[in-house]
């Protein structure tokens, strides 16, 4: 087991792209103001996700494609932590690797972004045959279920990749996160919030997980300062739910979670690809018990056919 010296600096692993930046330097910055005595680097490396960009996520592997590089650094005692979009990190981390915090949740929502020529529109009013980019088998099936009058179309890339395919009117629309949008600054381009009722979220999705070694109390003190517990408790059932379906990006299943009081509500889904088959039900109990939460929740919809589906879109060729 490595563990971090307090005498020398705390080395930050990130992605490349803008958005891990932005992401990673936040949370240097918030670390540098709590510990102004240490010194925190930034060490950046490109994952096998970053590299790959002209195939589709669901044909190339799981969500560890954005994760690997990062967490054998951290093994190998190269860096001490990294800083993940939560959603991109694995519900199983590698032997010796533990999420160390989860930072306060913003919008968690999807977002359409559209072209110039449809400015003023929505999903609902976009003319039928719109092309929608989106890399996202949940967000797919989901909006294909409501809005089967629309064409969809695979898009990869970053942010500003996808936002200059739109621009260049390979698409008429785009389907984002709020949560980058905003962060990268580009919060004026989204033109329709997608509400829970039509696309639930990815699992973590607007929250930063932050992952290290196991038993590396210097690390995990100074992540506890960042931790917020309602969110890390939203999070954590969520986890628990796509762990318990063994579910990653190849497969559709979303989410939403709301805490009020100290009661935790989580909202989960499992879809066809087609839209045609959607299973969603809920799950209230303490906000204590969020792991378990996610655990029941999953099993209620393997009752009503969740195994099934997730079996069907497993066989099939993915395209």
């Amino acid at each position: 087991m490595t563990v971090s010296s307090p005498d020398r600096p705390v080395r930050i692993g990130s992605r490349k792209s803008q958005l891990a930046l932005v992401q990673t330097h936040w949370v240097q910055g918030e670390l540098q103001r709590q510990f102004p005595e240490r010194r925190f680097e930034v060490e950046t490396m490109n994952t096998q996700g970053d590299k790959i960009l002209d195939v589709a996520l669901a044909k190339i592997g799981d969500k560890g494609l954005f994760t690997q590089e990062l967490e054998d650094a951290m093994l190998e005692g190269r860096v001490d932590f990294a800083v993940h979009s939560l959603k991109d990190l694995p519900t199983r981390l590698p032997e010796g690797l533990i999420l160390g915090c989860v930072t306060e949740r913003v919008d968690p929502a999807d977002a359409l972004v559209l072209n110039a020529k449809h400015l003023g529109q929505d999903l609902a009013s976009l003319p039928a045959g719109s092309v929608i980019g989106t890399s996202s088998l949940r967000r797919l099936a989901q909006l294909r279920h409501h809005f089967s009058q629309l064409t969809f179309k695979d898009v990869r890339g970053n942010v500003n990749t996808r936002l200059a395919k739109l621009d260049a009117g390979d698409y008429d629309g785009i389907i984002l996160a709020v949560a980058g949008l905003r962060r990268l600054g580009f919060g004026e381009r989204i033109h329709q919030i997608i509400p829970p009722e039509i696309s639930l979220h990815a699992v973590g999705q607007g929250a930063l997980g932050i992952e290290c070694r196991a038993g590396d109390e210097t690390i995990l003190e100074l992540l506890k300062t960042l931790e917020h517990a309602p969110s890390r408790d939203r999070c954590l059932a969520e986890r628990a739910f796509l762990r318990q379906l063994e579910g990653g990006c190849q497969v559709p299943i979303g989410v939403n979670t709301v805490i009020e009081g100290d009661q935790l509500t989580l909202t989960g889904l499992v879809a066809s690809l087609d839209g045609q088959q959607v299973l969603k039900d809920s799950l209230s109990g303490a906000c204590a018990d969020a792991d378990s939460i996610g655990q029941e929740l999953a099993q209620q919809l393997r009752r009503q056919g969740a195994d099934e589906i997730l079996a069907a879109i497993r066989l099939a060729d993915i395209s």
